[in-house]
């Protein structure tokens, strides 16, 4: 049997029952049928799931698909079609090299283009939500293949049509629309902005934004490093809050705070996690708070995905205990929860 802790970024889960890596579209298809009702397991990166020691009953299907097609028009700029195996930042840096603008700040999220839609993916003030114009996606119940417009995906913050009903589409390719351009919008995210040397509201060159997200999140062991273990993780492994005015109002001063469109505010995980009692560095068996950063849980060493789960859940309880919060996990727990 596969061990799915080599195909996973933290480097912890048990055995597939069956393993397939597929790399065409058909192939996905196929895949997804000959399984039939049993159930299935859909991977790229392995870089936003904590599988459980025990491994998964059923077929786990490894996408591999690669394909690239691009319109060019001068004046509306760039449509991309890119198959959902590619590898996310490797796309985001071609982009950029061929002279389209927009995806940047998302520079260094692992993972593969198949996963940006279904979670949503953002960092530094943008998110891959405002870039997508189409997603093609196997419907699983349907046994057709079902194309979604941007309206259609239905995106909110870290959330999606596709997240929303698990294990029904299997994302087979993503459209974007790029800007022709050496230079961003206007940088919003204050950390951003310091790194970069101007001040929130102003532009900046698309090479230098890119380079300065890829530092900052290596600072914060937030860019996989096969050699240190601090970055042997799965990104932050909490979303920020979105809470009421009411419990937003009990937060103490200093605690971030940002309005949001219908009314509430969403605060930041990490504040909430440091300053309710886990310090960068806490361990529990193999696994660890990263030195570089709370949101970030290492497998520090011979990590199980109990350890990982024990070390979440101690952190959850912590916030809890502290703020009233609920802290909802971001990476996809399979077999296991907190």
């Amino acid at each position: 049997m596969t061990n799915l802790r080599d195909y996973t970024s933290l480097r912890v889960g048990g055995p597939a029952e069956k393993f397939i890596e597929v790399g065409t579209e058909s192939e996905i298809i196929a895949a997804i049928e000959a399984a039939g009702d049993s159930s299935i397991l859909i991977i790229g990166g392995g870089t936003n799931i904590l599988v459980a020691d025990s491994g998964f009953d059923g077929t786990v299907i490894r996408i591999n698909s690669h394909s690239i097609k691009s319109e060019v028009d001068a004046c509306s700029g760039a449509t991309l079609t890119i198959g959902a195996g590619e590898n996310w930042d490797e796309f985001v840096a071609t982009s950029l090299e061929r002279g389209f603008a927009g995806l940047e700040t998302l520079s260094g999220i692992p993972g593969t283009v198949g996963a940006a839609p279904i979670q949503n993916i953002g960092a530094y003030g943008h998110e891959v939500a405002e870039f997508i114009t189409r997603v093609r996606t196997y419907d699983r119940q349907a046994k057709a293949i079902k194309t979604f417009t941007h309206s259609d995906c239905e995106f909110e913050y870290r959330n999606s049509h596709f997240k929303a009903h698990p294990g029904r589409y299997v994302v087979l390719d993503v459209q974007f629309n790029l800007r022709l351009g050496e230079m961003t919008t206007e940088i919003t995210y204050a950390e951003l902005a310091n790194k970069l040397g101007i001040v929130v509201g102003e532009k900046a060159p698309i090479a230098a934004t890119r380079q300065a997200v890829l530092e900052l999140r290596a600072a914060k062991g937030m860019l996989l490093n096969p050699s240190d273990r601090d970055s042997w993780s799965a990104g932050s492994f909490f979303t920020n809050p979105i809470v009421s005015k009411e419990i937003a109002a009990k937060l103490p001063e200093g605690a971030p705070q940002w309005p949001t469109a219908d009314g509430r505010v969403k605060t930041s995980a990490a504040w909430l996690i440091e300053h309710s009692g886990v310090h960068k560095g806490d361990t529990h068996g193999g696994a660890r708070v990263s030195t570089k950063h709370v949101l970030a849980l290492t497998n520090a060493g011979n990590a199980t995905a109990v350890d990982i789960a024990e070390l979440a859940k101690s952190s959850q309880e912590s916030v809890y205990e502290k703020f009233g919060i609920t802290l909802e996990a971001e990476v996809n727990l399979v077999g296991l929860t907190l």
